[in-house]
């Protein structure tokens, strides 16, 4: 988590309302209130916070809700400098995001109805970091390949217990 708090605060944008710090210690609801108008990396650093705390379900939605809204700002601002918002992108889903994912994995209906979830979420919250309304074309692109993924997740729920049981992960469904 240390790591994770590191590499969030050294590209941190704008002016959050919440620091690493803050999400790892205030009261869950007044993180998820302010989370609409915040780096995408708050969701991820939540999401961890959670997973930590044994709240792992809440934490596959928040991851998400989160990898949902970093991919459109990614999309939406191409030009950024790899070695900024894009690598800790591609950090936060090497750390927090392969924890979750095993996790998730292990209940494929959790999963998916997470990932459902998330959309939901996504489509009735704003976002305040990055436009909806300015960035349409990356938002419907982003939201198709969760859409796809959780579809393929859907579909093939034997292969994926399959795959865990050889590779030595559990299943929980």
């Amino acid at each position: 988590m240390g790591l994770m708090l590191g590499l969030v605060s050294l590209c941190a944008v704008a002016q959050p309302t919440l620091t690493p710090e803050d999400i790892q210690h205030l009261p869950s609801a007044r993180i998820e209130a302010a989370l609409p108008q915040e780096h995408p990396s708050a969701y991820y650093l939540f999401a961890a916070r959670l997973f930590s705390e044994g709240k792992k379900d809440e934490a596959v939605f928040w991851f998400y809700v989160g990898q949902l809204r970093y991919r459109v700002y990614l999309s939406a601002t191409p030009s950024l400098d790899p070695s900024g918002d894009p690598a800790l992108f591609a950090s936060l889903n090497a750390t927090a995001g392969k924890a979750i994912n095993e996790y998730a994995g292990g209940d494929v209906k959790m999963w998916t109805a997470q990932m459902d979830r998330a959309l939901r979420w996504d489509d009735q919250h704003p976002n305040g970091f990055t436009s909806k309304e300015k960035f349409k074309t990356a938002y419907a692109s982003v939201r198709a390949g969760l859409e796809h993924l959780r579809d393929e997740i859907a579909g093939h729920p034997e292969r994926i217990r399959e795959q865990r049981r050889r590779n030595g992960l559990e299943n929980r469904n």
